[in-house]
């Protein structure tokens, strides 16, 4: 079974028809639900960051159709073990020249602690320049 984390760009996509990858989000979730053999995993601090976007960009009722999504499809969420912590601290002060995210450096820490290779977002930057230690790179989807 394939097992990709997901970032916030792509669930804000997916949920979003106002987003610039909306449809490249949509078709791309299409095809892996086809497929039938990949699990997908929300860490817990990319709900809390989905939720503020989505919030800030369509409002209450937006917000309020996305919970409701969100509560019937019941996420795989994943939360930041306390081990995360000092994993992210590591990256943030490795790359500290690069500015990255925050959210970014925690999916980055629990693909290295789960051994996920794939992550599925539309900002690539941060995992483009960070170097696993499980993996050569991540593979960036969709």
């Amino acid at each position: 079974m394939t097992q990709i984390l997901v970032d916030s760009s792509f669930v804000v996509a997916l949920n979003s028809q106002k987003d610039k990858y909306y449809e490249k989000a949509t078709v791309f979730a299409e095809i892996i639900a086809a497929m039938g053999s990949t699990t997908f995993f929300m860490p817990e601090v990319v709900l809390t960051e989905v939720t503020y976007l989505i919030h800030r960009e369509g409002g209450q009722l937006a917000l309020l159709e996305y919970v409701e999504r969100l509560r019937d499809s019941n996420p795989n969420l994943i939360s930041l073990e306390e081990t995360d912590f000092q994993r992210v601290f590591d990256i943030l002060r490795l790359y500290r020249d690069a500015d990255l995210d925050f959210v970014d450096c925690c999916l980055m820490a629990i693909a290295e602690r789960l051994n996920i290779t794939q992550i599925c977002t539309f900002d690539r930057r941060d995992f483009m320049i960070f170097k696993p230690s499980h993996c050569e790179y991540f593979t960036l989807l969709p």
